[in-house]
């Protein structure tokens, strides 16, 4: 029989200091791009570091690394219903995305070389070598969510390819939420969300059709959810156990439509997402039986 709490164990640890260390290369790769661009030596941009690697959920060993690179100048915003621009007193914007976006194009391209970038519609892709992962490189301008007393929650946008506006994401908040989570559960918090998603990736590879459709940042999104006497002071096989059985029960009596995402700015099953809340219990049901839990 399969020794899941030893298993579990190996799969909560971080990653290796090699595999950090050739994360951070390429964080500094992309930062000399940028500071070597004169296109953008009148522009307030900014690299930092996103997804599992920052929030330190990741699990694949050698898997690409995301980047964010967001300029400041200008923001996206959304106002409360019936209010614009005006009452704000919001100017257009003089470096427009397209700009931005060829902009940070030419700075990578300059620095790589032509056959080191792939120019995704969401992403730059820069190949990796013995040195660094292989990074995909974002890129983003200000979101502002403002209320109508004039305060605002900042995050960031997508800049596509194709012209539109992606995503809205909230770095920043989902990075603090999940060190402060982590720091209340003793550490289980990251450590389970390791567990679940080494879990699916384990169920996808055996077949399971369940555990196909969901990403990583689901995965992580539901830990978020699960209260932290649920983990605290229990082995991960414990932990994992009764959350699971959490929210699997929340899900099944409705009890999920107010959880958010682990920003608590984005709901985590309302229109718009890539997942649904039926998705997850199936999955959810499929792992439980898959470690054998009684």
């Amino acid at each position: 029989m399969t020794d899941w709490n030893s298993k579990f164990e190996t799969w909560g640890k971080p990653p290796s200091q090699s595999e950090k260390d050739r994360c951070d290369n390429a964080v500094v790769a992309i930062k000399k791009a940028i500071n070597n661009y004169d296109g953008f030596k009148d522009k307030d941009v900014r690299v930092f570091l996103q997804g599992s690697y920052r929030n330190n959920v990741n699990v694949k060993q050698n898997s690409d690394v995301d980047i964010g690179v967001c300029c400041h100048n200008t923001f996206y915003p959304d106002y409360p219903e019936g209010m614009g621009a005006e009452d704000f007193g919001v100017e257009p914007a003089t470096y427009l995305s397209g700009d931005f976006r060829q902009d940070l194009h030419n700075a990578l391209v300059w620095h790589f070389g032509t056959d080191e970038v792939a120019n995704g519609n969401k992403a730059f892709d820069i190949k990796s070598n013995t040195y660094r992962v292989e990074a995909d490189v974002a890129p983003f301008m200000d979101h502002r969510r403002y209320s109508p007393n004039k305060s605002y929650l900042k995050g960031v946008t997508l800049i596509e390819k194709s012209g539109g506006l992606g995503t809205v994401n909230w770095p920043e908040q989902h990075y603090d939420n999940g060190v402060e989570k982590n720091k209340a559960t003793g550490g289980k918090y990251k450590q389970l969300v390791r567990v679940l998603k080494k879990l699916s990736l384990e169920m996808e590879a055996e077949g399971n059709a369940t555990a196909r459709v969901i990403p990583g940042f689901l995965c992580e999104c539901l830990m978020w959810n699960v209260p932290n006497d649920k983990i605290t002071g229990k082995t991960l096989y414990e932990g994992l156990r009764e959350s699971i059985a959490y929210l699997w029960n929340a899900i099944k009596d409705d009890k999920h439509t107010e959880w958010g995402e682990v920003s608590e700015l984005k709901y985590l099953f309302r229109t718009g997402q890539k997942w649904t809340a039926e998705q997850a219990k199936d999955f959810l049901y499929d792992a439980w039986n898959y470690v054998g839990y009684k």
